[in-house]
């Protein structure tokens, strides 16, 4: 009797220690998969708050650009003076030709290359809207002018890189970006076709190539609608 009572014990023991070791089995692993899903949700976190600083660049660096055409269309909407935007001395005749507004549907791109996006659209992995086109294409080809008129900004600016802009006019503007050299400063008179820069890659794209916007009394337009139909 006695011995069968110790076995019963015996047995009791090992099974209570099977079960034990059973529980912290599944503890390991419970602490394991919660170690596991904290590491995913910390992994999205960052992901996610990439995410949410790219746009807000982006948003940032389309606020400066919008900030400084917004300057440049106060300040050339101003009544002539000798000032560098207004210089009277200029002489006028070099200016031939129709006005900018009615060269809708004959322009024709500032760069030879393939037009990676649509106007109006999202730039990639961001809410941020296109507002001109990328052209990409080889670096150091030459951009050139797309009307006559005069350089009001010809500097380096964040997340445009190089950037030309030229004014036509009635409230019209060109914008040329990304650009691996600038050869025109302000105040220079252009016509149609003067070359104005060469492609690169300055404005921090992964390709090389022309960013490009036309622009009236400051709101973007889409240049499509400006080109000349094949």
């Amino acid at each position: 009797m006695l011995n069968t009572n110790r076995a019963a014990a015996q047995e009791q023991s090992v099974t209570l220690a099977s079960l034990n070791a059973e529980e912290i089995a599944q503890r390991n692993n419970l602490k394991k998969g919660q170690q596991a899903r904290q590491r995913m949700l910390k992994k999205f976190s960052q992901q996610l708050r990439q995410q949410r600083r790219e746009v807000n660049r982006l948003q940032r660096d389309e606020n400066h650009l919008a900030q400084l055409v917004g300057k440049l269309a106060k300040m050339l909407a101003q009544p002539k003076s000798n000032s560098l935007f207004g210089n009277g001395n200029l002489p006028g005749n070099r200016f031939d030709g129709h006005p900018f507004e009615q060269l809708k549907g004959k322009l024709a791109l500032p760069v030879k290359g393939t037009i990676r996006n649509r106007f109006g659209t999202p730039r990639p992995d961001s809410t941020v809207l296109w507002k001109g086109l990328f052209v990409k294409s080889s670096t150091g080809q030459t951009v050139k002018a797309i009307a006559t008129g005069r350089v009001v900004f010809a500097d380096w600016l964040r997340g445009f890189g190089n950037l030309l802009i030229v004014d036509h006019g009635t409230g019209y503007m060109s914008l040329y970006g990304n650009n691996e050299t600038l050869f025109k400063q302000v105040g220079d008179l252009i016509s149609g076709g003067d070359t104005i820069a060469a492609v690169g890659n300055s404005g921090g794209n992964e390709e090389s190539g022309l960013y490009f916007e036309l622009r009236h009394e400051s709101k973007p337009l889409d240049p499509i609608a400006w080109l000349a139909s094949k």
